[in-house]
């Protein structure tokens, strides 16, 4: 299925080993070209860029190459992949891990045909680089934030009455933004946020004392936004206000072609209708307020447990944490942000390419690319026409495989399966614990949190979760997701939340249907299937 025509699928060489797993829920399902071609080029900049500003890459292995198979990030089938050799590169030449180790974290476990390099000739580089990445990047992010919000904030609103080359302006402009807040949020994330994460969890486990969901402190942009949803179920905020300050949410956001709040308002009012029924001792202000409050209690009780010579360098460590940790949805909201100004600046490139006759219609704007639209089309509205034809069929296509969590070279995708009723009333999932806690419940499987409701106590399984799962989220008992790492969307909201959370279960979504009695146990990393549902 390779043609010069489709963006959608490249193929590896031999020697390389791909995964979908964590990059799968940044831009889930099967892209658009116009969603891919956005992502291609920047996920993959982003990533040897932060590489670089961490100490990692030198300024050769900086440089990216043509799209293929060098990329650090590409397509196979339509779906979003990250070549695995780039994360062992980072963890064997970074200090106090391995490749391997890297690895997985991710994956739960390294494919066995992997190749490791550990090497210490990065570390006098990465010792100068990673201390002043780690000091600055989250410090950019704060300041980039409210400057990307006030230029959203202004920019849709010109759209209305752009012509083509000032919406093709805007989109391009767009883009540029995308990049600059994406590798921002990447190198806060890598240099920062992961390491603190990583050092709360481990103070945890050797002290036993603690919740690292509380430590990572609070007042992340997808709390803000649970709790504006929340406030305008009891009246202190309108729809409007909603989505004027959350509008670029929605269901798969990180996909250019979806509608999300600020076109399409009628979920998150479905959300403030469903809250307005919720009994006010549910309220997430009232959790944020008391995680707050628990804050201070369980720093001094983790200190306590610690050799006095210790406690400095910790105290110091828990206070950056606290402080650091919930900037990672603020630099997720800006370049969410961003991708919603080029929504819409390729939303009215389509609606003039339309009326001019060279689209058949606005929508078909999502299968030409970045270059397609910022560099010009075809003359020939006929052979414009017929490229969307083949790419929206081959989509199509795409979208009944499914391709395996990692692989080596180009995968061999698979039919996807219909729903499994054969299941025994023992069987385990596995995947991998990203939220402690053991609790059982009945299952709420969803695929769009707009359409579905979750009432208290159930549990939700999802094929993967973004912010705007959040608001259904805070409800929910336990979290199971068929994609993810410990550091996906999912487990990072569940620790916020103090849910239990099971990641990577790769199957959940088709073994379990609603009404299903499981137990999930977010610290072994399994769901337990206890009783079918009759159905």
């Amino acid at each position: 299925m390779t043609d010069a025509w489709d963006p959608l699928h490249q193929p590896g060489r031999d020697e390389t080993h791909w995964s979908t797993v964590n990059v799968g829920e940044a831009l889930p399902g099967i892209a658009t070209p116009l969603g891919w071609t956005i992502w291609s080029d920047i996920g993959d900049r982003m990533c040897r860029d932060l590489s670089y500003a961490i100490g990692v890459f030198d300024a050769a292995e900086r440089r990216q190459p043509p799209p293929g198979p060098d990329r650090i990030i590409t397509t196979f089938f339509g779906r979003i992949a990250m070549r695995t050799e780039w994360l062992a590169a980072v963890g064997d030449r970074m200090p106090g891990t391995t490749g391997e180790v890297a690895i997985a974290g991710m994956l739960g476990e390294a494919p066995p045909s992997m190749a490791f390099t550990p090497t210490m000739r990065r570390y006098p580089v990465i010792a100068h680089r990673l201390p002043y990445a780690a000091l600055t990047m989250p410090r950019r992010v704060r300041r980039l934030a409210p400057q990307i919000d006030a230029w959203w904030r202004g920019e849709i609103p010109k759209l209305a009455d752009a012509d083509l080359a000032g919406a093709i302006a805007i989109f391009d402009g767009a883009t540029h933004r995308f990049s600059e807040t994406m590798t921002a949020h990447g190198i806060a994330l890598f240099s920062a946020i992961t390491p603190l994460i990583n050092a709360l969890t481990a103070l945890v486990q050797r002290t036993g004392i603690g919740d690292v969901g509380v430590l990572s402190g609070s007042g992340g942009a997808e709390m803000a936004m649970i709790e504006d949803i929340w406030r305008a179920s009891r009246g202190g905020l309108t729809l409007n206000e909603v989505v004027a300050n959350h509008g670029f949410h929605g269901p798969l956001e990180g996909e250019i072609s979806s509608r999300v709040w600020r076109e399409d308002p009628s979920p998150v009012a479905a959300v403030i209708e469903r809250y307005a029924a919720t009994d006010e001792s549910a309220s997430p202000l009232a959790r944020e307020q008391a995680a707050r409050e628990r804050l201070p209690a369980m720093q001094s009780e983790l200190l306590a447990a610690l050799p006095a010579p210790a406690r400095p360098g910790v105290r110091l460590l828990l206070n950056h944490a606290a402080r650091t940790i919930p900037l990672r949805g603020v630099g997720k909201a800006s370049f969410l942000q961003a991708l919603d100004v080029a929504r819409a600046a390729a939303r009215r490139v389509g609606e003039h390419l339309a009326m001019a006759g060279i689209l058949a219609a606005d929508d078909d704007v999502f299968y030409l690319t970045v270059d397609e639209i910022v560099g010009g089309l075809s003359s020939d509205k006929r052979v414009v026409q017929d490229l969307v034809v083949r790419r929206r069929e081959r989509r199509t296509d795409y979208q009944r495989l499914e391709l395996p969590s990692w692989w080596r070279g180009t995968p061999q995708p698979t039919v996807i399966p219909e729903a499994d009723d054969s299941v025994d009333d023992d069987f385990v999932l596995d995947g991998i614990g990203a939220g402690s806690g053991v609790v059982e419940g009945p299952v709420r499987v969803v695929h769009d949190p707009a359409v579905v409701e979750v009432e208290p106590g159930e549990i939700l399984v999802a094929p993967t979760t973004d912010p705007s799962w959040a608001s259904i989220m805070f409800v929910s008992a336990a979290l199971v997701v068929d994609i993810g790492s410990v550091l996906s969307h999912a487990a990072v909201v569940a620790r916020e939340l103090g849910l239990p959370c099971v990641v990577n279960t790769r199957t959940g979504t088709r073994m379990l249907r609603d009404g299903d009695l499981v137990r999930v146990d977010g610290g072994a990393g399994t769901v337990q299937l206890m009783k079918r549902a009759q159905r």
